[in-house]
């Protein structure tokens, strides 16, 4: 028989499989996985300090969303992990996706009393930082 209640359990194999390393992850955001792709694709095992002037340069929407979500991560990072003493000098981006979100589907009217569809998608974009060895 199992040694506790139920919740204790579920906590206690919850935490002991929790992510370590710092992250952020925005969710609902209003774009496309695949728009939002091409800017992680290029922040992707760069250190923190050069991916957030890609996204501060990048002419994208997405990289404007992704440059906050950076920052947020770092600042994550940096407060709460006050043991590991993280610094934005020894920090880089060790995995960045893009997750499908739920879409909104609306209606554009057309000749002859037609309606085309238009779908306004969505993702949830999330960003793990780790320290350089």
């Amino acid at each position: 028989m199992a040694k506790g209640h139920r919740s204790q359990i579920k906590r206690e194999r919850n935490e002991s499989q929790r992510e370590l390393r710092p992250s952020a992850k925005l969710s609902y955001a209003r774009m496309s996985v695949q728009k939002a792709g091409f800017v992680l694709d290029a922040i992707r095992g760069k250190s923190a300090e050069e991916a957030l002037a890609i996204t501060l340069y990048n002419p994208r929407y997405a990289s404007s969303v992704i440059n906050k979500l950076l920052r947020s991560a770092v600042a994550n990072a940096e407060n709460n992990y006050p043991d590991k003493n993280y610094s934005i000098q020894n920090l880089y981006v060790a995995e960045c996706y893009a997750n499908k979100g739920p879409t909104m589907k609306r209606i554009q009217p057309r000749a002859q009393g037609r309606a085309y569809r238009i779908e306004k998608r969505m993702s949830h974009i999330t960003i793990v930082l780790d320290e350089k060895k």
